[in-house]
């Protein structure tokens, strides 16, 4: 009857162990950025840089504090190349919720935004696409306009949200 009992008490205990393994332990950091190729024809060109809330007035000084204020917990940022000649910058905000990550989406846009089918919802423009995903909004924005730029960047973009 013991050896029942500790027999029953070992496997409870296995099992909990299990359940807190497969439900507290979540990837600590996800990582956005597709690595060089994984969209084609786009080449990781930078490491990927982060800033905290506090910090980021470093990266975007003078429109940090619309961040701030809808709840962004962490920026993180990368440069791209489209076949060695379109250049561009992906942007990944990271918001305490996804509330906070709609707000900023909304305050953005233009006349000129196209909905784009992306993450929870997006805008395209000429030289750059914006969606939300959750609680991230990525920001992609091509430095010049080349014939096929709308098309590269939603490839990189829909890449970038496989990820999230």
């Amino acid at each position: 009857m013991i050896r029942l009992n500790k027999l029953m008490l070992a496997v409870a205990l296995v099992a909990i162990l299990a359940t807190g393994a497969s439900t507290g332990c979540k990837k600590s950091h996800i990582n956005p950025f597709p690595a060089s190729n994984a969209v084609v024809g786009w080449q990781k060109t930078s490491e990927t840089r982060s800033f905290e809330a506090k910090d980021l007035w470093q990266y975007i000084d003078g429109d940090a504090e619309q961040y701030i204020k809808a709840g962004v917990v962490s920026t993180s940022t990368s440069d791209y190349k489209y076949q060695g000649k379109l250049e561009a910058v992906v942007d990944v905000h990271t918001m305490g919720d996804a509330a906070g990550a709609q707000k900023i989406l909304d305050t953005g846009k233009t006349s000129d935004a196209a909905k784009v089918q992306l993450g929870d919802g997006g805008v395209a423009y000429a030289q750059s696409i914006v969606f939300r995903k959750g609680p991230n909004l990525v920001r992609i924005v091509a430095y010049q306009s080349a014939p096929g730029t709308p098309e590269a960047l939603a490839a990189l973009a829909h890449g970038v949200e496989s990820k999230l």
